[in-house]
């Protein structure tokens, strides 16, 4: 039997509108928080009434629920926790523990102490009255607790194995705040979600101690964890622990909520619309029937009530039981959680369908009840992949450091963002995966010392569109400058316009000095003056996008032109940051340049005679340059370690990897035959650079391949 699309399946009508009543009161729109909110309170009145479903691989099953219910502060956790309690199941917890359980109590109580009795020999009366001491000792039943230990949990289930009625209720708010102090507790509850079974630890029998004798039974258990994802998700020892929660089998067993941030809220309202919500008389209404009717849940005609499943039931379990395991095989085994967590949600939506069914009153479970479980199960899944795919620590750090756009002391980043904590050394880790971290995504995360105080700043860089980069330009040499953004392929047009200077950034004033600089370029500009042919520049650069256009001064025997590079994004920095990057950007290229052009408020003039030259590859990485960065950090300690050699030595081992080494040593051969140079110095060169690679290319294939393409070069280049 296919099932239905999710989008045609509905929540539990009842859960539903109660949900919508919730979100009205703490004016928040979230459906999927409160729904398994309504949904965890109506499973727990059917576990305290002993609800079981009978399935076909597994027997008898107790309808239950676990829950993690993640939401920010201000989300309306506490208040709607609160109007559920005191309005909506305060008749069924009144009648419950007023009359039901007592009176089942009393029956089981008689039945166990007439067990012992026959086993033992012993006067029935006596054996009873030792019974409800045994009782008694074990303390009042609780309703719901929100901490403990294990002893204590088995105390509360040896009383309810001899009442035979109601169920372990566990709700911890602040989860993050209280995970770590319930770690031995949350341990027992994780034996005990399946059918209600927990291994008994054995203590020392004593005169102060007695240890009661073992009942063998079942005991269902529920659990709600509410919290703030800040607080659990904190990038330290409470989400370790609470990942270790989730691996060991919390994942496969809990619905989850996830709300990570509040942008929810009914904020467009008028304040008559809110007041007219708030005062709905329709919506207390409807509180105040459905707790009547939860309460006659209570009566003791439900308890104990075993749900059957007709066969097209049963199909449409296996039918989704088979779904989900095909989708688990779609996650790779490094996603071992996710994977889990797909294959059993059958098993969770089964056990809350088992739920809408006992609030129905009915006696099986039927088509409608499995839907209604399929939606919320779903949507639970969709939360929890959510939860896993979150922004880790060190992306919310990253992205903290670029909204604060000022200089940051490690004190500052402390006090702002709780996970940034732990050892010196955790704290580092955390700040280069945040600074990697942002390297791929736009961001620049700057580091630099003041009086041995380490000081971060960060910007998010806008991606350079070719259609807008950045130029002033004017016919004067200083004044009357105009700003414009210029598309790529118009760019030659200012080049060749005539007596036009023109600067790559905007000015503040039509005045072209430092100080009137508007940070944020998307183009570098390089002036070369000699030391290399066009040819030879279009010949290495080939695999950037880049301009070229002759100067005034250029001749056939002396080119003299300018490249002009796109950048990959839009860099804004001070004068001096300016100067540092051009300087990194002069000691990448693989020839000479004149390096006196890296003055932020530097002029270029057009010229309208000029040869131009477009190549098509890719933009140029802003990133490797920006000073102050890891990767500029990176390159220029790979630059110094290399100070020996010359910038076209440096370029092609630098550039040269296991997958392109012949076609770059044919390509630096070339070179070196376009400047002149004889073919022993060509051999030596080639296999000094050879030498210096990690992984360079086998001596006779130098001289056997490519030797030989220099030396037919070298009697072209001298007409031999």
């Amino acid at each position: 039997m296919p099932l239905k699309n999710l989008e045609d399946v509905t929540y539990y009508p009842p859960m539903e509108k109660m949900a919508n009543i919730l979100m009205n009161k703490v004016q928040n729109k979230d459906p999927l928080f409160f729904m398994i909110l309504m949904t965890y309170y109506l499973a727990k009145i059917a576990s305290m009434m002993r609800c079981n479903v009978t399935t076909l691989d597994r027997g008898e099953i107790p309808v239950s629920m676990y829950a993690i219910n993640l939401a920010l502060s201000g989300h309306g956790k506490g208040h709607s926790t609160n109007i559920v309690e005191e309005q909506v199941i305060n008749e069924f917890k009144s009648r419950f523990l007023e009359s039901t359980f007592p009176a089942i109590a009393d029956i089981n109580l008689a039945k166990l102490a007439t067990k012992r009795a026959t086993i033992n020999g012993m006067d029935p009366d006596l054996v009873l009255e030792q019974v409800n001491l045994e009782f008694e000792r074990a303390g009042v039943l609780p309703f719901s607790f929100d901490s403990g230990t294990t002893a204590a949990v088995k105390q509360v289930r040896h009383k309810m194995l001899m009442s035979g009625a109601g169920s372990m209720n566990m709700e911890i708010d602040e989860i993050g705040d209280n995970l770590l102090n319930n770690a031995d507790v949350l341990s027992a509850f994780l034996e005990l979600f399946d059918v209600g079974k927990i291994k008994q630890k054995l203590t020392k029998n004593t005169r102060e101690n007695i240890r009661d004798e073992d009942i063998d039974g079942r005991t269902p258990a529920n659990m709600m964890l509410f919290g703030t994802p800040v607080k659990l998700l904190d990038g330290g020892k409470t989400e370790d622990e609470f990942q270790t929660m989730l691996n060991t089998g919390f994942a496969r067993r809990c619905f989850f909520g996830y709300s990570k941030d509040n942008t929810n809220k009914l904020e467009d309202l008028s304040p008559q619309e809110v007041m007219d919500m708030l005062t709905d008389t329709s919506q207390d209404t409807f509180i105040k029937q459905f707790s009547h009717t939860l309460g006659k849940l209570a009566d003791r005609i439900h308890f104990a009530k075993t749900l059957t499943m007709s066969a097209d039931v049963n199909l449409l379990f296996i039918e989704y039981q088979i779904n989900c395991r095909k989708r688990a095989k779609s996650f790779p085994d490094h996603q071992e959680v996710l994977k889990t967590e797909m294959e059993h949600r059958y098993y969770k939506a089964l056990k809350i369908a088992g739920a809408y069914a006992f609030a129905d009153q009915a006696i099986e479970v039927k088509e409608e009840h499995f839907y209604y479980a399929y939606k919320l199960t779903e949507d639970s899944g969709n939360a929890f992949y959510a939860i896993h795919h979150r922004e880790l620590a060190h992306v919310r750090l990253a992205k903290y450091i670029a909204s604060m756009r000022r200089d940051l002391t490690q004190a500052d980043i402390l006090e702002d963002m709780p996970l940034y904590k732990g050892s010196e050394y955790a704290k580092r880790d955390m700040m280069n995966m945040a600074i990697a971290w942002g390297n791929q995504n736009n961001i620049i995360i700057k580091r630099r010392f003041v009086d041995e105080i380490e000081f971060f700043r960060g910007e998010s860089l806008e991606k350079t569109n070719l259609n807008r980069l950045l130029v002033a330009h004017s016919t004067d040499i200083t004044e009357n400058y105009v700003n414009q953004e210029i598309t790529w392929d118009n760019l030659y047009k200012l080049c060749q316009a005539s007596n036009y200077n023109w600067i790559n950034h905007h000015l503040h004033t039509p005045h072209r000095s430092s100080e009137n600089i508007t940070p944020g370029f998307n183009m570098v500009v390089i002036d070369v003056d000699e030391g290399i042919s066009i040819e030879a520049a279009k010949y290495l650069l080939e695999d950037y996008k880049f301009l070229i256009y002759t100067t005034k001064r250029s001749t056939d025997k002396k080119e003299r032109f300018r490249l002009i590079f796109p950048l990959t994004h839009i860099v804004k920095l001070t004068a001096s940051d300016f100067k540092e990057f051009m300087q990194n950007v002069f000691a990448w290229l693989p020839f000479s340049v004149d390096t006196a052009t890296c003055d932020i408020a530097r002029k270029w003039a057009s010229y309208n005679t000029t040869y131009t030259y477009h190549n098509t590859g890719e933009l140029l990485d802003a990133l490797l340059f920006i000073p102050k960065t890891k990767k500029a950090e990176i390159r220029k300690q790979i630059i110094n370690s290399q100070s020996a050699l010359n910038n076209m030595e440096r370029w092609f081992i630098t550039t040269t990897e296991s997958g392109n080494r012949s076609n770059q040593m044919v390509k630096y051969a070339l070179m070196l035959v376009d400047s002149g140079r004889s073919i022993e110095d060509i051999k030596d060169k080639l296999l000094s650079v050879n030498n210096r690679l990690e992984d360079g290319l086998e001596e006779t294939e130098i001289l056997s391949t490519i030797m030989i393409t220099v030396s037919k070069k070298i009697a072209a280049r001298d007409n031999i």
